[in-house]
């Protein structure tokens, strides 16, 4: 009778989901192993958007060797892998695999020297510089411990690899190659971003983690005449000019004071030289909101602005400005509330009460994993991972150096720590989601 009371509470402990102590125990030894090695490849052979041919290869090769069904060349470069566990719900987890056109001057001993030929036929370094390397390994960490740990979760486990993020497209393209056609659409969303201005061991769960842009153009048409002769002409860059003033109060002036947006002009081209007055100016613009409601009156007030100048300059009605709306737009992420609240106390619960760190967002950085999770809905959420140690940031407001921005040749992630706390912090996510009765529960 003892003997069979024993083996009954072995197999009940057997059940239970792995606890927090094991799960970062088992994580740690296998980036000792395996994982701390594979981020070094995936860093040293960063490749371009649309162009991730080998990274995807190796991250399907390992993801089919944990066990995983792997279908490649999905919207491209994309890589969908499947691991059915029984009854439950299908759980998505994204991970992005391009680099950037950047020459690696971080003095790392496995600094990227990998080149390519880019997308306008020019032969550039490409540099992992936004911590997508983390990622992609995260990636293979968690389908390493969910495949051996399937007594502790049921359902369907889908891990995304997902191409030309950088581009704002890989997903759009993903969508349009009928991911969730063929594959089945998930019950729930995740994804992460490894972030270096957030410390090491802290993870970021917020409700809005990113805008939604928009790329604008507008052209602008003048007359042209001799730079001797202004009356002689309409100047498209003082017109220009002026628009781009003018642009500064729509945000100020006809948002809501707590509504988020942004209106830049990256790029003002016009003339050809000094004593020349142009007939053609060109301002390119990207504008950031974070609802529909927003974004509609920025577009709105943009056109008004561009339009009216056009008029206030005197062009005839056939030569107003041009607004262009590029369809390259990505929505905003959003994360959905109740889900975010149910994984926040899970995360606090299995990784320490302090493990958030709640700095405010202070820029509006967009990202397309929102197309995955609109038309149709799927809730979601998407989160931060630190990646520079604090020892880091004290230094630098002492005086030592600053800590590197995403995007800049000398970017660096302290891998062992952004990697673990990624698999780890999945782990805990998709064990709370993946259970036979979740669906019906919801």
């Amino acid at each position: 009778m003892k003997h069979f009371i024993r083996v009954l509470l072995i197999g009940l402990l057997a059940a239970l989901p792995v606890q927090a102590e094991d799960l970062d125990e088992a994580v740690q030894k296998d980036y000792d192993r395996h994982l701390g090695d594979l981020f070094k490849w995936f860093h040293q052979n960063a490749e371009l958007s649309m162009m991730e041919y080998n990274t995807s290869a190796q991250l399907a090769a390992e993801l089919r060797e944990a066990g995983f069904e792997v279908t490649e060349e999905v919207g491209g470069t994309g890589v969908v892998a499947v691991l059915e566990n029984g009854p439950g719900p299908v759980v998505m987890m994204r991970a992005d695999m391009d680099g950037l056109p950047v020459e690696e001057k971080s003095g790392l001993p496995y600094a990227s020297r990998n080149k390519q030929v880019d997308w306008n036929g020019n032969e550039v370094f490409v540099m992992q510089a936004c911590g997508h390397d983390v990622h992609i390994t995260s990636l293979v960490g968690t389908a390493r411990y969910m495949a051996n740990n399937r007594d502790s979760w049921s359902g369907t486990l889908m891990l995304i690899g997902q191409p030309a993020e950088e581009r704002v497209g890989g997903a759009k393209m993903m969508r349009e190659d009928k991911v969730w056609k063929r594959f089945g659409k998930p019950d729930y969303a995740l994804a992460f971003h490894v972030s270096s201005v957030v410390p090491t061991g802290k993870l970021v769960a917020t409700p809005a983690p990113y805008s939604g842009a928009d790329t604008v153009d507008i052209i602008i048409h003048g007359v042209g005449a001799h730079g001797a002769s202004p009356h002689g002409g309409i100047d498209p860059v003082v017109l220009g000019s002026q628009i781009v003033l003018g642009l500064q109060t729509v945000v100020s002036r006809s948002m809501a004071p707590r509504e988020p947006g942004v209106i830049t002009v990256g790029s003002f081209h016009s003339g050809t030289k000094h004593n020349i007055i142009s007939d053609r100016a060109h301002l390119q613009l990207t504008v950031r909101s974070e609802s529909k409601e927003g974004r509609q009156v920025l577009l709105d007030g943009i056109k008004r602005v561009a339009v009216n100048m056009g008029r206030v300059a005197g062009l005839p009605e056939d030569k107003l400005p041009e607004v262009i709306v590029s369809d390259e737009g990505v929505p905003p992420t959003i994360n959905d509330m109740e889900l975010l609240t149910e994984l926040r106390g899970e995360w606090q619960a299995k990784l320490g009460e302090d493990i958030f760190h709640e700095a405010k967002r202070k820029g509006m950085g967009a990202e397309d994993f929102g197309f995955f999770t609109v038309n149709p809905y799927i809730p979601s959420v998407y989160f931060a991972v630190g990646g520079t140690p604090q020892e880091d940031f004290d230094a630098a407001a002492n005086g030592g150096p600053p800590v590197p921005t995403h995007h800049s040749p000398i970017f660096k992630i302290e891998p062992e720590e952004s990697v673990t706390l990624g698999v780890e912090a999945t782990v805990v996510a998709l064990q709370k989601l993946l259970r036979a009765d979740r669906v019906a529960a919801r």
